[in-house]
This record gives structure tokens, C-alpha cells and sequence, in this order.
């Protein structure tokens, strides 16, 4: 169903796969972020994605097409995208299934918005348990 692919395999990102995950990231809901509040500039995600910020990044393919991407960051937090156009096939869950056979008997997390219930049920039903909330402040 699903392949996926190194994004860092080649050193430096490929255009067309920075404008894919540029996108992903565009069209991300409030309730699915968790990570930033303000959409970057296409140079500034640029310059994110080339310095290698997480452990493994993996492009989630289906036959030669990019349809999503998944990484595992230096504490073993998954976070996982989906394009729009594409959602609700099931690539986001072969992809956290694939990630977590790349890792057996590894810890493994997801720090997920708490009103992105789509994807607390997907992680849920993968076998992941609540662990803890996180409560934020900003004056």
C-alpha cells in the first residue's frame, strides 16, 4: 500500500518534496497543530527541513507519489502529516504501523492536540496509551 521514503537519504531536500511538505504543512487545522502557532515562510521552512531536525523524516509514497510525511524526533515523538486531497485512506496509520515495526521494543510517542480527535483515535487504536496532558500558558 504505502512505501516509505528518506527524505534526508540525498542530503539536501529536492524542491518539488520541500513545496510537498509545504503544503501539508499549509493546510494543517489549529486542532491538528501543536508544534507552531504562525504559518513559516517558504524560505524559513526551507531552511527548518534542511537542518535535519529530527532523528529519521520518511516520506509516506503510494507507487511514485508523495501523499504524506511521517518523523521521528531525537526523544522517539512521532508526528505524522497527510495531504488533504488524500485523507482518510488509512496512509496515516500504515505509516505510524511501519514506523513502529522500523522500532521494535523502542518507546515511542506522539504529542498530539487534544482536539485532533482523528488522530488520537488512530494512535489509540495502535495500541499507544494517555500518558500525560501538557497545559500551556502565554501572557
Amino acid at each position: 500500500m504505502i512505501t516509505l521514503r528518506d527524505l534526508y537519504e540525498s542530503g539536501i531536500v529536492a524542491t518539488p518534496m520541500m513545496q510537498m511538505l509545504y503544503t501539508m504543512l499549509s493546510e494543517r487545522s489549529p486542532s491538528e497543530n501543536i508544534s507552531h502557532k504562525v504559518m513559516p515562510s517558504m524560505p524559513e521552512h526551507m531552511k527548518f527541513v534542511n537542518s535535519r531536525p529530527y532523528k529519521e523524516w520518511w516520506l509516506i509514497c503510494v507507487g511514485e507519489d508523495a501523499v504524506g510525511a511521517i518523523y521521528l524526533s531525537k526523544q522517539n515523538e512521532i508526528g505524522v502529516g497527510i495531504l488533504r486531497r488524500v485523507r482518510r485512506l488509512g496512509y496515516g496509520q500504515a505509516a505510524i504501523r511501519a514506523m513502529m515495526e522500523r522500532h521494535p521494543g523502542e518507546r515511542l510517542a506522539a504529542n498530539i492536540n487534544p482536539e485532533n480527535h482523528r488522530s488520537i483515535h488512530i494512535f489509540k487504536k495502535l495500541g499507544f496509551k494517555h500518558v500525560q496532558a501538557t497545559l500551556e500558558w502565554v501572557r
